[in-house]
């Protein structure tokens, strides 16, 4: 995408194509003017679009540019936040709400695809949180004992069965969460792009927005081709913002994130590593993550930025990884490479803004973009519909706020990861 194949690796070889898209040439009018072309942005428009709205979606670069069309595939339930931890932290009344909406947000990504029939390679197989060692079997256990208490459809396994759907020796056991999933990130965004533009949604990449203004009871969108006048802006732009909605960008941490995707496994490799096609990731405080794609490719990833000294350093580390987690591949060779940015909020929870009346935001999604990003954009077509008010949305209203040291803890992550996967996994 935009020339760089380290933005989005895999997934860009194995998706099918956007609609057709151009910039916005003129002036337009709207109901609604979202800012983004990712999953919120999508999901929004896509709702409003078959409530009868009318509905223009400005993009900067190309649909699924950011977060949407890089990230690893996993379908969560939930926040990392402990369960019994949000009452405490958002308070009781949007604790509780926070918690039902994001349990069930899988369902709605799901039901998308099946309506939709957005072909990105789902698999409702469910998730596993890998336990690396006794303190991680401590932590799942605890998350799975606080979310059986909802109800929801967790398990602990152990040992054994963990290293069966696997394939690999090297955890203490592991959460089964039948509600998550997989998909292809880019392949589901661009799904939801088609979707939108047959309910009529009106999509401009390339159309980056430069000013917003006020004209009477209405809003003036800006680009450089034109101009949008609406009622209403969302603005769904997240860890990616710049220019006019960079105070977006600037309240959330930057944490870099890569993968690496294997080719694909023969038939008898692909009994033995994660033959149930589970996304899994571990409890180090640097996790790593893996899962499978269609074509039987192993994805695997970690925190880190593949430019400079941290190319080589992430690919030996992850070569050096997967021979300790599973050597019955080999000296498997990469096939794709590539990384990104998680915007990382200060209590790893997202935020609602409005930027001024009649222009609303959901972002911050710590990593789990695709359910609550796809949900909340929903709850934001709700909330321009008149079905859900502010007062009864799943977060408070808050204003953007940058955290200290910003700049700094971002290096730090960078640079952190890179020391770390230099000497990990040598032994």
């Amino acid at each position: 995408m935009l020339n760089d194949p380290r933005s989005h690796g895999l997934w860009e070889k194995t998706a099918p194509p956007p609609p057709l898209t151009r910039p916005l040439d003129g002036d337009v009018l709207a109901d609604v003017v979202v800012v983004g072309g990712g999953y919120t942005g999508l999901s929004s428009a896509l709702h409003l679009a078959e409530a009868g709205i009318k509905v223009v979606l400005l993009e900067a670069n190309e649909i699924g540019f950011g977060g949407a069309g890089r990230n690893v595939g996993l379908i969560n339930a939930g926040m990392w936040v402990m369960p019994e931890d949000l009452p405490g932290v958002l308070g009781p009344v949007y604790g509780e709400r926070l918690l039902e909406l994001l349990g069930e947000a899988p369902k709605l990504v799901m039901a998308l695809i099946e309506k939709h029939r957005i072909a990105c390679e789902l698999e409702r197989n469910g998730t596993l949180h890998c336990a690396v060692g006794p303190e991680g079997l401590k932590e799942i256990e605890e998350r799975a004992r606080q979310w059986g208490k909802r109800g929801a459809p967790v398990i602990v396994l152990d040992a054994d069965e963990t290293a069966r759907r696997v394939g690999s020796s090297a955890y203490a056991g592991a959460l089964l969460d039948m509600r998550a999933g997989t998909l292809q990130p880019l392949a589901y965004v661009r799904g939801l792009a088609h979707a939108g533009s047959k309910a009529g949604v009106v999509i401009h990449t390339g159309s980056r927005v430069t000013a917003t203004e006020k004209n009477g009871g209405r809003w003036i969108v800006r680009t450089a081709g034109g101009n949008v006048s609406a009622d209403w802006i969302i603005v769904a732009t997240d860890a990616y913002s710049t220019g006019h909605w960079e105070q977006v960008r600037n309240e959330q941490v930057h944490l870099p994130y890569f993968n690496f995707a294997t080719v694909p496994l023969g038939d008898h490799l692909r009994k033995s590593v994660l033959p149930g096609r589970e996304g899994a990731w571990d409890t180090k405080d640097i996790l790593s993550s893996f899962r499978m794609d269609q074509a039987g490719r192993l994805v695997f990833g970690s925190v880190g930025a593949l430019r400079n000294t941290g190319l080589a350093i992430h690919k030996n580390w992850a070569r050096r990884s997967l021979r300790k987690l599973f050597p019955q591949l080999g000296d498997i060779a990469f096939e794709s490479e590539w990384y990104g940015k998680i915007g990382m909020t200060d209590n790893a929870l997202p935020r609602f803004h409005r930027f001024a009346p009649n222009v609303v935001g959901f972002s911050g999604y710590n990593g789990r973009g695709i359910a609550p990003g796809t949900v909340f954009g929903k709850i934001l077509s709700d909330h321009i519909l008149g079905r859900v008010f502010e007062a009864d949305l799943p977060l408070p209203l808050t204003d953007p706020s940058e955290p200290g040291f910003r700049a700094l803890k971002e290096m730090w992550y960078e640079a952190g990861a890179q020391a770390a996967h230099f000497v990990g996994a040598r032994r």
